[in-house]
């Protein structure tokens, strides 16, 4: 199976996989150039690497903790929760950080120490797999990140620093490490490229058919544009019969991508209180290419407020689900369009949660 590497923005194919953008400043996108096939899947691997054969970048160094094939269960008669808070570092993160560490060991020989900014989940994840493949991490996180994701990233053993000032400062520090490479989530090809296993289970779980509408969480989008990417490559291959309705979710005090697609104006908050603090890129690198691809789907974002949040994660928890309230976004947003009777519930809803409440004081 062949793929190109380019860079979103000028088209460019120049990645060495070692740069992290490209020269024009965006970032670079893993594209396939071989359908999906059905037959290819590994059957008898229970995890995201049963979908191996479609990451042929990868073919020998795989870093495994037998992440993904996450349950998917019926909740309502038209809704569904994908459980991909059950991960082995308890949030959808192990997806791109497999991938990511994987690919690093088979393209890059002789690195032996990466860095990474995180408002926790991502740096927990990455820490874990760098563990897993004996390499050093260094883990760069807001002075407000959450104690519980601290101390995992501090057991797998990685170098945490805290960073005053806002997220773009975070970034900023661990961009500038040096003897280290930089393998931001944000940016890396590898780990948002990983995410789109995300879609494939999705699918075949579903025995190839596909919700109306599917609502997830988005700050930094690599979520997003994995789960798009994975289901514009089954659409494309002819697997599936359409694109589900993407519904991009986002908290009212950071909400960019939301701003963007409805065509209002985005003030920065200069403090951010939400309870959701996964959910706090308020300058996304990948903002342009979210519109951009959301637009061509014909995806539709929401937000939500505190209050909405904080009830969402407690209906949550009495159905027995017990997530982070960065994951209950999805379903407030869900809850409020039911609401507002802005969803029918004759709809196919999948509500993707991400992250365990394990992790999260409230």
């Amino acid at each position: 199976m062949e793929y190109t590497v380019k860079c979103s923005k000028c088209g460019k194919e120049d990645w060495d996989n070692t740069s992290w953008k490209c020269e024009c400043g965006a970032p670079y996108n893993i594209i396939l150039e071989e359908k999906f096939y059905v037959n290819r899947i590994e059957r008898k691997n229970y995890s995201l690497w049963r979908y191996k054969k479609f990451y042929p970048y990868i073919k020998d160094s795989i870093v495994t903790l037998g992440e993904g094939f996450t349950p998917i269960i019926k909740v309502e008669d038209n809704l569904w929760f994908k459980l991909d808070f059950l991960m082995p570092t308890g949030s959808y993160k192990d997806r791109g950080s497999s991938i990511l560490v994987s690919g690093i060991i088979e393209n890059l020989k002789g690195i032996n120490c990466v860095s990474e900014d995180s408002s926790g989940n991502a740096g927990a994840s990455i820490a874990a797999y760098c563990a897993r493949a004996a390499l050093k991490a260094k883990i760069f996180v807001p002075e407000n990140a959450s104690g519980p994701k601290l101390f995992q990233i501090k057991k797998y053993g990685a170098e945490v620093y805290t960073v005053k000032g806002k997220r773009e400062d975070v970034s900023a520090a661990a961009q500038n490490v040096k003897d280290s490479l930089y393998v931001g989530h944000s940016w890396h090809p590898y780990f948002k490229d990983g995410i789109r296993t995300l879609a494939y289970e999705i699918a075949e779980q579903m025995d190839w058919k596909t919700f109306d509408n599917i609502f997830l969480p988005v700050s930094a989008g690599t979520l997003l544009l994995g789960v798009i990417a994975g289901f514009i490559h089954l659409l494309d291959s002819g697997i599936i019969d359409k694109m589900p309705k993407i519904i991009a979710c986002q908290t009212s005090q950071v909400s960019p991508l939301y701003h963007k697609l409805k065509g209002g104006k985005y003030i920065k908050p200069e403090k951010i209180l939400s309870v959701a603090d996964a959910l706090i890129t308020t300058n996304p690198p990948l903002l342009e290419e979210m519109y951009n691809m959301m637009k061509k789907i014909d995806g539709d974002a929401e937000i939500v407020n505190e209050n909405e949040i904080i009830q969402a994660h407690t209906i949550l928890a009495k159905k027995g689900v017990y997530v982070e309230p960065s994951s209950a976004v999805a379903y407030a947003a869900y809850l409020k369009r039911l609401k507002e009777k802005n969803l029918s519930e004759k709809e196919n809803v999948l509500i993707i949660l991400t992250g365990s409440g394990l992790k999260s004081a409230l």
